[in-house]
């Protein structure tokens, strides 16, 4: 599902117009990414979490010119979803599509 059949099925479902469904998505979505770059998590009841994680510095290695590379330490946004979401998401028994 891409974020255009999420805003149909959302405004079908409420009776929304679609640029009202889309201009709440994007405030949503841009108010998560700059909560995390602040460094506050969000928690969503039911839902799940958008945290950062931290990420310990290290050595990588270009591989081209075989030469080591350090990595700073640095935070990566993740999710968590909730115990009620992961056990609703067992329970239905999806199978993958052959595509």
């Amino acid at each position: 599902m891409r974020k255009a059949d999420l805003i149909n099925q959302i405004s079908e479902k409420t009776g929304i117009p679609k640029v009202d469904v889309l201009v709440t998505l994007e405030t949503m979505f841009k108010e998560v990414k700059e909560s995390l770059a602040k460094g506050e998590n969000i928690y969503i009841r039911g839902f799940g979490s958008f945290i950062t994680k931290k990420r310990a510095a290290k050595i990588g290695r270009n591989i081209k010119k075989n030469v080591a590379v350090e990595i700073p330490e640095h935070y990566i946004p993740a999710f968590k979803p909730a115990k009620e979401f992961v056990q609703d998401i067992k329970s239905k028994n999806y199978k993958e599509k052959a595509d």
